[in-house]
């Protein structure tokens, strides 16, 4: 079994249950439902959905020490992280979102990034690891300083180890001071250390401040450009249009570590569009990305064919939206073709 680190942004997201539109009426007594308080950023929801498929996990993150930093070790335990590599900060408090989702609206975050903001890469301990996935460096202010110099190095160093790399990012805020950083710079300097991207459309347009309309001539400009600058295997999500994936030559992927490696002749040289898997209900989009990554993730590990690694990317992401956890059985029930993935599980027998 491949070993995963999983990097960057963690932080607690609280939930209120809302009845109503959510708004801000000043004096005003809103009424809300249950609140429920759950692992947030990268590090949690990507890693959970590897740990959930089968894959071992290992976390890394900076968290405070403080109560929500003792909540967010308890669940890290609950949740089956049997071994978190975490740095407590003795200065900084524990990073957590307000996460706002009104029924039939598209969710908004109140985000604290607290103790992300010392994260720099220099605490992840690479030994015995296969594959080092990063998260949400445009959430992690010492990661992208200098001109993302940290991160550029994090990443150099997993390569020279062997060590498959992989990057996902989220929305830049560009009214935040991560807002005015040179992202092109920061994304170049990075991607040349990545064997494995996987952004969204939203995520790229932001942080490039690229101001048009999805199409696919777009993604496949943006998919080409991060090519050229040395990622081997590009998947970019557009959400309802759903994933694009692109890879480099066969000699890139031969040097793209300990996963990418074994596969270079078959994934060499690809480009394949996967639609998004059918949701009947969808429940929430909180964390749907991160599980798409994870998916892609998965499969490259099990050395899937492209084809395969998209649908897994697509199920896991629907799974998540349906409101459950995405595993072996709920992926499958989705697409049949995922069972080859999974050759240990026992699947139920038709009567």
């Amino acid at each position: 079994m491949s070993s995963i680190a999983v990097a960057g942004h963690l932080c607690l997201d609280i939930t209120p249950l809302l009845i109503g539109t959510a708004r801000l009426d000043p004096g005003q007594l809103v009424e809300v439902g249950p609140l429920s308080i759950s692992l947030g950023g990268c590090v949690a929801n990507t890693g959970r959905t590897l740990a959930d498929l089968g894959a071992s996990v290992t976390p890394f993150a900076t968290v405070g020490d403080d109560d929500l930093g003792k909540v967010l070790l308890t669940k890290l335990d609950a949740e089956g992280f049997a071994t978190p590599r975490l740095t407590v900060s003795p200065q900084s408090t524990t990073s957590y979102s307000v996460v706002i989702e009104a029924p039939g609206v598209d969710r908004t975050f109140w985000h604290h990034t607290g103790a992300n903001d010392e994260f720099d890469g220099t605490s992840v301990q690479l030994g015995g690891h296969d594959l080092l996935h990063v998260g949400y460096p445009t959430l992690l202010p010492g990661l992208v300083a200098d001109g993302g110099g940290p991160l550029r190095a994090l990443l150099a160093r997993a390569r020279d180890a062997g060590i498959t790399t992989s990057l996902d990012l989220a929305v830049v805020d560009r009214s935040a001071a991560v807002g005015a950083l040179d992202w092109h710079g920061i994304l170049e300097s990075a991607f040349a250390q990545c064997d494995i991207a996987s952004p969204s459309l939203d995520d790229l347009t932001s942080a490039l401040r690229i101001e048009e309309p999805y199409s696919p001539e777009l993604v496949d400009r943006l998919a080409d450009r991060m090519l050229e600058q040395g990622v081997a295997v590009v998947v970019i999500s557009a959400g309802r249009h759903g994933l694009r994936l692109k890879t480099g030559s066969a000699a890139r992927l031969h040097s793209g570590g300990a996963i990418l490696a074994p596969l270079a002749d078959s994934w060499a040289d690809r480009t394949l569009t996967v639609l998004p898997s059918r949701v009947d209900e969808g429940i929430t989009t909180n964390g749907a990305g991160d599980a798409s990554t994870a998916g892609l993730l998965f499969a490259l590990t099990r050395g899937a064919t492209p084809e395969l690694a998209a649908a897994l990317a697509s199920a896991s992401s629907a799974v998540i939206m349906a409101g459950a956890r995405p595993t072996p059985e709920t992926v499958v029930s989705l697409d049949a073709s995922l069972s080859a993935l999974f050759p240990a599980t026992r699947w139920p027998v038709a009567q």
